[in-house]
């Protein structure tokens, strides 16, 4: 499948440098729009960026974006860790992502997972063994949080506290420590993901990579674990803590379960993103290693208005398209509705990680890939198994 349209994104300059030898076009995370505003994020980062996409030009297309504006995280929440270590280069990264709005605030999710080192170029064997065995907590990963967001033209910007038809919005995030938070605490007793709490995420531990807004829940994609083939979505519910700046988890249900989760049989991917479609998510689905592999576009209908845990079979599934990947390079890693095509029907924006030199133009812009959703189906027969 070849894309319908691109889009570049030109970043500033001087913000689109993260440290020596990294950049933030080199890796996007995830990417959402609303209205004139293209919400981006890095996962090496502790930011999300704001671009604003142009008026169409004389073909229908929207060309380019620009006005580059940057949040720093720690503006508006406590995280656990200051935005660097020792040095200017020693990022604290929140590795964002997931990003989700339910018209009153930007929601945001980290990884939550662990990480491995990998060996370098000229490392022995025994320098090499001993940064396979090296894992790390970061602290600023276990993020979960919401911002709100206000007019500002066309678009969006953030605000640390807003007031609202006489009602204060705060930016706050679900409480914990150094050593995780309230869900990740949660899940360790899990049948099902508390033995991945304790594996790196490229090793197919936890680990978010998609974050969807389901009514007043908030649906949580994993890469990992990906179990005998089957992909896991974990919904929760965040309510207003006592602590100012904390949320908490609440029931998802009468029973007062604190989450649901939903197993999807994707052939053996993980998640690595949703976005909202309608009453549907769509659910961008790769690898869970550190490898190239397939990439595939599936539609799980309904998913919006979940009542109950699901498991949806392969067939429950719609499989809307299949994206072009890299070796080594170029691996879909965000996606978001972006337009309504001179056909009436939606395109959907794919930002990259590890962007290959083909795609950078400058000092600083970037190039994305635009692709035309088809037609939805129709309903699938069968129902989800309960």
């Amino acid at each position: 499948m070849h894309p319908s349209n691109i889009v570049l994104l030109e970043f500033h300059p001087e913000r689109d440098e993260l440290c020596y030898g990294k950049e933030l076009r080199d890796g996007l995370s995830v990417a959402l729009r609303m209205g004139s505003s293209l919400w981006l994020a890095n996962d090496e980062s502790v930011s999300i960026e704001r671009l604003t996409v142009c008026e169409v030009d004389s073909t229908g297309r929207s060309s380019f974006t620009r006005d580059h504006r940057q949040y720093a995280l720690h503006d508006y929440l406590d995280l656990p860790l200051p935005a660097h270590g020792a040095t200017e280069d020693d990022i604290n990264e929140a590795d964002i992502e997931g990003l989700a709005c339910d018209g009153k605030y930007l929601w945001l999710a980290g990884s939550h997972s662990l990480r491995r080192k990998q060996p370098k170029d000229g490392d022995g064997v025994r320098k090499a063994h001993k940064r396979l065995a090296s894992v790390s907590l970061d602290a600023n990963r276990y993020l979960l949080a919401r911002i709100p967001v206000c007019r500002d033209g066309d678009g969006y910007t953030l605000e640390k506290e807003s007031t609202r038809k006489g009602k204060l919005r705060t930016a706050a995030m679900l409480r914990g420590d150094h050593q995780g938070n309230e869900l990740t605490a949660l899940l360790r007793k899990d049948e099902h993901l508390g033995p991945f709490l304790s594996i790196p995420g490229k090793d197919n531990g936890f680990d978010i990579e998609g974050l969807a807004v389901a009514g007043k829940h908030l649906l949580l994609g994993l890469r990992g674990p990906v179990l005998r083939g089957w992909a896991l979505v974990v919904e929760v519910a965040l309510v207003e803590d006592e602590q100012p700046g904390r949320l908490r988890l609440a029931p998802v249900d009468d029973d007062g379960r604190l989450y649901r989760k939903h197993f999807l049989d994707l052939g053996g991917l993980g998640i690595r993103d949703l976005c909202v479609h309608g009453k549907d998510i769509l659910v961008l689905a790769g690898p869970t290693m550190d490898l190239d592999g397939p990439v595939t576009l599936f539609r799980w209908r309904g998913a919006t208005q979940p009542g109950k845990e699901c498991v949806m079979a392969a067939d429950q599934l719609e499989r809307v398209l299949e994206l072009p990947f890299g070796h080594g390079v170029d691996h879909p890693e965000g996606i978001a509705l972006f337009a309504v095509d001179k056909n009436g029907r939606d395109t959907l924006l794919v930002v990259h990680d590890s962007a290959s030199p083909s795609r950078q133009i400058g000092d600083s812009t970037l190039v994305a890939d635009v692709f035309t959703l088809p037609r939805r189906e129709r309903p699938l027969a069968g129902k989800p198994a309960k």
